[in-house]
């Protein structure tokens, strides 16, 4: 069986935005991200903002409404076809490009801000996709980040759970062994010079398989994700990093 499906999201593309979608669970989790991001950036306005793997344009136009100047990069060029066509309707002006978070067609030092949220666990090369995060960030900007621990709790739920039992997502999206541990990521921030480092657990599903259930059939009758932000990071984790001035 295929792992780490990325025509998955070609395959999405045209329906990006329409609610009845499965990519459509993206869209809701922004709001639940953005209540830990704002923690650390209380003012998105005016802020020069790239999206690491932005899709059709969710997180984009999220963050464009906040008065950020938006930018979005993607390897699926449908997506980007998607994300441009919606932001034109939607009135934003966001500058997306097609191309790799390995090799980020931008100048050093060239953003406030730098979003990878659900990419990290999916990139070709995550330590090299950091790397050039921590590249094209200014001294003392920003990396906020969401990804997938590697651990038993998190092979059961993201893959057993998800895609087999209940099926929310298509099978082989994901790759368990492609998964991040958080030590691992927070290793290689502090290797490349980034400096206040703070990670919590990003919980979709409570702490057991009955929440999970729970929160599943919740999310099935309403159309609304309940997630919180904890000391767990055994499934899910977010956090933020600051590049230190100096570099």
């Amino acid at each position: 069986m295929k792992k780490n499906d990325l025509e998955f999201y070609d395959r999405s593309a045209a329906q990006w935005w329409q609610p009845d979608a499965r990519i459509y669970a993206l869209h809701r989790l922004n709001p639940l991200r953005f209540q830990y991001f704002d923690r650390h950036l209380t003012n998105w306005q005016g802020l020069r903002v790239l999206d690491v793997g932005c899709g059709g344009g969710f997180s984009c136009e999220f963050l464009a409404a906040r008065g950020a100047k938006v930018f979005g990069i993607d390897r699926s060029q449908s997506c980007i076809a998607t994300a441009k066509a919606h932001a034109a309707t939607s009135g934003f002006k966001i500058d997306y490009q097609y191309g790799y978070a390995e090799d980020l067609p931008y100048a050093d030092r060239y953003f406030d801000v730098v979003v990878c949220v659900d990419v990290l666990e999916h990139v070709t090369n995550w330590q090299q996709t950091v790397t050039e995060i921590h590249r094209v960030l200014q001294p003392g900007g920003t990396f906020c980040f969401d990804t997938i621990n590697r651990t038993v709790q998190s092979q059961l739920m993201m893959i057993w759970f998800l895609e087999r039992v209940v099926k929310a997502i298509d099978r082989g999206i994901h790759d368990w062994e492609k998964f991040i541990k958080p030590e691992e990521l927070t290793s290689l921030m502090q290797q490349q010079s980034f400096t206040n480092i703070d990670i919590k657990g990003f919980s979709l599903f409570g702490s057991s398989p009955w929440d999970a259930i729970a929160t599943f059939w919740h999310y099935k009758r309403t159309g609304s994700l309940r997630a919180s932000i904890t000391d767990n990071t055994s499934v899910m984790y977010i956090g933020k990093a600051e590049k230190t001035a100096r570099s």
